[in-house]
């Protein structure tokens, strides 16, 4: 279909909450090739639908398993805290600390909206909850603390 634009820090897109997938049709079906058209050329593990200026609860991620589609995702269960290293194609060129649920229990909908609730661990579930923060109007840069790029390197 076609790569877009990524949207960056400073687009009010990315400051606002997102309305939820109400209606499965073409138009979301070319959203959601854009989307992963897009986050595969970044290149990328997860992208939100505000990062190309779309203000719906879409999300789409390749953890090494495929193309995953998630439509109004919704945390159900944490687990423990951990800092993991996180950037942001959204905030080019910025690495944050930051602590996530070392797992989590998700809910919502696939791309043919069937509901399904699924369990992330480790590396997926940062993925996630990083995600969906986009979907709330939270970029990396409200939660942690910036890495110098000697542990960026580290790490």
């Amino acid at each position: 279909m076609a790569i877009r634009p990524i949207r960056t820090m400073g687009d009010p897109v990315l400051k606002s909450k997102c309305s939820p997938v109400e209606k499965i049709d073409e138009s979301l079906e070319r959203l959601i090739k854009d989307m992963s058209d897009t986050m595969y050329d970044a290149p990328g593990v997860g992208l939100a639908a505000p990062q190309i200026g779309v203000n719906k609860k879409v999300i789409v991620y390749d953890i090494g398993e495929g193309l995953q589609v998630l439509l109004n995702p919704e945390i159900l269960e944490k687990g423990e805290e951990e800092e993991g290293a996180e950037g942001c194609l959204s905030v080019p060129g910025e690495e944050r600390a930051i602590k996530r649920a070392s797992w989590i229990r998700v809910k919502g909908l696939d791309e043919k909206g069937n509901e399904i609730e699924k369990e992330f661990s480790g590396f997926a579930a940062r993925v996630l909850q990083h995600e969906i923060d986009h979907l709330q109007g939270r970029l990396i840069i409200q939660k942690g603390r910036p890495l110098p790029k000697k542990e960026i390197e580290e790490e």
